[in-house]
């Protein structure tokens, strides 16, 4: 028997049927879907302490199940002590099995974490993608808050299929983002 991920199960069985009903689709296949969902860490204090992107690389390894891929700089600014090709970033892409796996335990586990935790702003970029930004790695249980030498925060994108921010929008709410009160446009 194959393994299903929870959240890939739940939006079969329920996030299809609501969002066909709420947009009106004529087809499954115009329901949109959360493609990928990418992971990345800016290290720009890497510049001078190297050792830095070897445990970012490793925490984000732990927190996905994926190996961390380091980011190289395109080009130079002097001002930053920065040279092209310079290694100052860390990223994962998770997809299928993978990103449900991480999203459920995103959002029932690290989200609530969060001290004082209000629910997340609801910016999308205009294509019906999200960004959260995460202050501190340590919401992950994967990662032993005894080891961490330097508190580092890191961007989660949702990559959707969905033409608007509203379809997005009203995605990643059935998936179980805690959205701050969304305002209709």
């Amino acid at each position: 028997m194959n393994y299903v991920p929870t959240l890939k199960k739940v939006y079969k069985e329920q996030v299809v049927p609501a969002l066909i009903k709420e947009f009106g689709y004529t087809s499954v296949m115009q329901v949109p879907v959360l493609e990928k969902i990418v992971i990345n860490q800016g290290l720009g204090q890497a510049v001078a302490d190297k050792k830095i992107i070897e445990t970012a690389v490793e925490e984000l390894s732990k927190i996905t199940g994926q190996k961390a891929v380091t980011t190289k700089s395109r080009k130079d600014i002097s001002n930053f002590k920065l040279r092209k090709g310079m290694t100052i970033g860390a990223r994962v892409t998770l997809r299928h099995n993978k990103m449900y796996e991480f999203l459920e335990r995103l959002v029932a586990v690290a989200l609530p974490r969060i001290r004082d935790f209000k629910g997340i702003n609801d910016k999308f970029d205009g294509q019906g993608n999200y960004t959260l930004g995460v202050a501190e790695q340590i919401i992950f249980p994967e990662i032993d808050i005894d080891k961490i030498t330097k508190i580092l925060g890191m961007e989660i994108t949702f990559v959707t299929s969905a033409k608007t921010d509203e379809e997005a929008y009203a995605l990643l709410k059935q998936f179980g983002l805690p959205f701050k009160n969304h305002k209709k446009n």
